[in-house]
Parts: structure tokens; C-alpha cells; sequence
């Protein structure tokens, strides 16, 4: 039986869909790191290559990458079940596949059965996909196990990620907890800074709850929040002692207009 093949949503896009000129930009995004971290979890952002790339790669050259990750993103679009998980298959980039880890994900839902399985939340969301490239690039035989997260519920952000690293800690080995998110959207680019600044810092020193408070509270328009918050929740609990801001842009810094900008963050967690 063939596997199902979730095919790109936004190939040619946010990203090239020639292979060649996809590994041009991401030659271009990785810039050459002397020594390599084995990371907990990361925040990574999640526009167009273009604009968030250079954050996206000032990342991933830092990290050790290991053979699985669990890569959530917030569900702009929607559709679909608000916890979504897919279990089975492999994603399509313009690279090649990358397989779902059945099962990690089959571990994952065992412990927090709120997640459903369904394709249809994913099918069009850019945030999980825009990474796939980058973990091709850094290790092309990773897997990987995509969540979708529609919620704003901090408890059950939170008990996402505790179950998440219950299933890691059982696993005993190495995963990736990939948190992808943009920071805060569409006003100018000092109060961007402001308040994307106030979120970075709860992110920096591993406080969940105080990262959606701030979220909240200061009305950061921070798409992948959610994600955030189950990945400092499960990094946490798995030991998360060090962060690392590795970069921080703003769209502005590409596209020169600045009365109007999105914020981007690099953010490692060990």
C-alpha cells in the first residue's frame, strides 16, 4: 500500500519550488558554524524565506540536528481539528520526503489523547512545512511528527507539553522540539521591538506561563504562541537549563518599510 504524501502547500511561494534554486537559498540562509548544540527545543519563524530566512538558518546552523523532531506550528488557516496531529505518511518538499515518525506520534497521542488525527488542519498550513527544508538540509534522514495547534487553552498547552516530554523521556533518546512561530504582526517596527522584546524574555528565561500572560496581556500578536508554550513546557520538564537568542529581525529589515512590520525570533533552548 502506498504511504500518503501530504504535497507542498506553498512551494514556489514562501519558498523556491526548483530544487536547485531551494538549495542555493539555503546555502545562502546557513551561514558555517564551527560547533554545533544538541538543543531541547527551538522558536524558529515561519514566513517567506525571503523575509524570515535568515533568522530560520542562524538557527538551525547552531543545532546538532538528531534523527527526529516533533515540529509544531500554530493553524493559521482554521480548518481542522484545533489539536491536529498526523501520524502516518511523509511530507513532499521540493527536496524530497521527510517520513512522519509513527512511532513517536503513536507514543505521543497514547499519553495525550485530546490530539486528533487530521490531515485537513495541516493541508494547507505553511508553519510545519517551511521547515522541512531546513531539516532536510542539516539531516536529510530526520523524521519528524507535525502538530498543528489551534488553541489558546493554556491548560491544555500545557498538558501537551508535559506529555510531551513523558513520551520523550520514555523514547530515551534525543528529539527536537521545534516551536515555529512569528512574533508580533502588522504595526510598526518599534512598538514590534517593544513587544516582541517582553515575549522574548519570558521565552529566554523558560517561563511558559509567563510568556502567555505577557502574550495576552500586552496584546502581542505572537501567531505561534501555543506552540511555544507546550515547547518550553516539555523542555522544562526535560531539564532546560540554557537559552540562546540567536537572532531577531524584523520584515522591515528586508523590505525597508517599517510603519507596518512582522517580527521574527531565533531562539534555542538546551
Amino acid at each position: 500500500m502506498a504511504i500518503p504524501i501530504r504535497h507542498p502547500a506553498v512551494a514556489g511561494r514562501f519558498y523556491p519550488r526548483d530544487p536547485d534554486d531551494l538549495r542555493a537559498d539555503l546555502r545562502s540562509y546557513l551561514p558555517a558554524q564551527q560547533e554545533t548544540v544538541a538543543a531541547l527545543g527551538c522558536v524558529v519563524p515561519h514566513a517567506g524565506y525571503m523575509y524570515s530566512g535568515a533568522v530560520a538558518g542562524a538557527v538551525y546552523a547552531k543545532l546538532d540536528l538528531p534523527q527526529r523532531c516533533i515540529v509544531m506550528c500554530p493553524n493559521h488557516t482554521g480548518m481542522g481539528h484545533p489539536l491536529s496531529i498526523m501520524s502516518h505518511g511523509a511530507w513532499a518538499t521540493p527536496l524530497g520526503n521527510v517520513p512522519i515518525d509513527s512511532a513517536l506520534a503513536g507514543m505521543l497521542k497514547q499519553r495525550f489523547p485530546l490530539l486528533a488525527e487530521d490531515a485537513e488542519a495541516q493541508r494547507a498550513e505553511h508553519g510545519a512545512e517551511v521547515q522541512l527544508p531546513f531539516l532536510q538540509s542539516k539531516n536529510p534522514g530526520c523524521t519528524f511528527v507535525p502538530i498543528a495547534l489551534g488553541t489558546a487553552r493554556y491548560e491544555i498547552l500545557e498538558r501537551l507539553g508535559e506529555a510531551i516530554a513523558e513520551t520523550v523521556q520514555a523514547l530515551g533518546e534525543q528529539v527536537l522540539l521545534v516551536a515555529s512561530s512569528d512574533m508580533n504582526h502588522y504595526e510598526n517596527d518599534a512598538l514590534t521591538r517593544q513587544k516582541d522584546h517582553k515575549a522574548i524574555e519570558r521565552i529566554l528565561v523558560i517561563d511558559p506561563r509567563g510568556l502567555f500572560d505577557v502574550v495576552m496581556n500586552e496584546n502581542i500578536s505572537m501567531c505561534g504562541f501555543g506552540p511555544t508554550v507546550a515547547m518550553l513546557t516539555a523542555a522544562r520538564r526535560l531539564g532546560a537549563s540554557r537559552t540562546d537568542l540567536v537572532k531577531y529581525a524584523t520584515s522591515g529589515d528586508v523590505s525597508g518599510d517599517r510603519t507596518r512590520v512582522v517580527g521574527y525570533a531565533g531562539i534555542i533552548v538546551q
